[in-house]
C-alpha cells in the first residue's frame, strides 16, 4: 500500500475516490461504488485492503484518485475519523459563498 493509512482490526479503513463523471465523492462497497459512506466496505486486513485498492485504481474509467482512509464502526455503518473525510461526506461546497451544502437541492439553489 502507499505510505498513507494501512488498516488493521483496531483501526479499520474504507476506500474513497471521486466519481469520474459527476466529480462527487464515492466509497467502495461490495458491488461497486456508492455515494453513501455508511454503505462502504470496512477493511481490517492489510492484504485484503491492498487488493481492493488495486482493484479501485484499475477502475480509472469510473473513479479518480482512490485511496484508503481510516474509519470506525458506527451504528449505521462506517464513519469517518478525520475531519477531512467528515467534510467530504457532507457533499459539494459552494466556494463562492464559503458554505458547504448538505443536500444536492441546496446546492442547486445557489
Amino acid at each position: 500500500m502507499s505510505k498513507a493509512f494501512i488498516p488493521t482490526a483496531a483501526r479499520p479503513g474504507v476506500i474513497t475516490a471521486n466519481d469520474l463523471r459527476e466529480g462527487h465523492n464515492v466509497w467502495m462497497c461490495e458491488d461497486g461504488w456508492t455515494p453513501d459512506p455508511a454503505q462502504a466496505t470496512l477493511y481490517e486486513d492489510e492484504a485484503i485492503a491492498e487488493l481492493a485498492l488495486l482493484k479501485a485504481i484499475g477502475q480509472d474509467n469510473l473513479v479518480v484518485g482512490p485511496y484508503m482512509v481510516e474509519a470506525r464502526r458506527g451504528p449505521n455503518g462506517p464513519e469517518p475519523t478525520h475531519f477531512r473525510e467528515a467534510f467530504r461526506q457532507k457533499g459539494p461546497s459552494n466556494y463562492f459563498h464559503g458554505i458547504q451544502t448538505t443536500k444536492k437541492s441546496e446546492a442547486a439553489h445557489v
